[in-house]
């Protein structure tokens, strides 16, 4: 029986995160980021957690994703239920943690070929 590796680029993968940037592939990220399948949105959120509106949250409704993952920053901060309230009404779990562990489940989840997306907020602001 032959194997052979499989070298998928459907998905991107975090390789590693630090307090101000995040690396995906080859690139550095120092702002927040959307990863969803191949795709990464440096313009989908805003510099700060706190400015996440009702309009970013209709943005990542339309990633067509079971599963919404909230990289909050250095901390969890539980969301205000009325702005997550768009996306479980489309059946779209949405979870959020600090960006740490949004990172690791984001890239388990993806090897499992689970249909998720992460929005990722940097664990330092940058000012």
């Amino acid at each position: 029986m032959k194997f052979e590796l499989d070298q998928t680029d459907r998905h991107l993968t975090i390789r590693s995160y630090g307090a101000r940037e995040i690396v995906v592939g080859d690139q550095r990220l120092t702002r927040p980021v959307v990863l969803c399948g191949a795709s990464i949105d440096i313009d989908l959120l805003p510099p700060t957690l706190e400015q996440l509106g009702p309009a970013h949250i209709e943005r990542l409704c339309a990633l067509g994703v079971d599963l919404l993952l909230i990289g909050t920053g250095s901390r969890q901060v539980f969301l205000d239920p009325a702005l997550t309230a768009p996306l479980l009404s489309r059946g779209i779990g949405c979870e959020s943690m600090d960006t740490a562990a949004a990172c690791r489940s984001y890239n388990v989840l993806i090897a499992e070929s689970r249909s998720v997306a992460a929005a990722l907020f940097m664990l330092t602001p940058t000012s």
